[in-house]
């Protein structure tokens, strides 16, 4: 399993019109690409008036991930109307081998 991590500063003030936005857009290509096994959008507040985004995606392998990706995955995807919420625009992605994972405490 492959997780995906992606993260960009924003206004605090613009927080929740923005996680709306990434989960029309990015999320939600997540969600209709083959492989992929779920996502999250976390927030956290830096209190300086900017707070920090991130899409936490877990794939079945890279392959999957170069499907909602593309060939150069390690490069950042966005979308038109990022720009007016994006204080940094990251080029890369992290991504990382998931060797153990036990979630059942979350899923039941």
């Amino acid at each position: 399993m492959i997780l995906r991590k992606w993260s960009a500063r924003i206004r605090t003030a613009q927080a929740e019109e923005y996680v709306q936005y990434v989960e029309k857009t990015g999320a939600g290509h997540y969600a209709e690409t083959e492989g992929n096994l779920g996502y999250q959008i976390v927030l956290r507040e830096l209190g300086d008036g900017t707070s920090e985004i991130s899409t936490i995606s877990w794939w079945t392998d890279l392959d999957a991930v170069r499907r909602f990706a593309g060939h150069d995955y390690g490069v950042a995807r966005y979308y038109p109307e990022d720009d007016q919420y994006l204080l940094d625009r990251p080029e890369f992605v992290e991504h990382h081998e998931v060797r153990v994972s036990d979630l059942t405490r979350l899923t039941g």
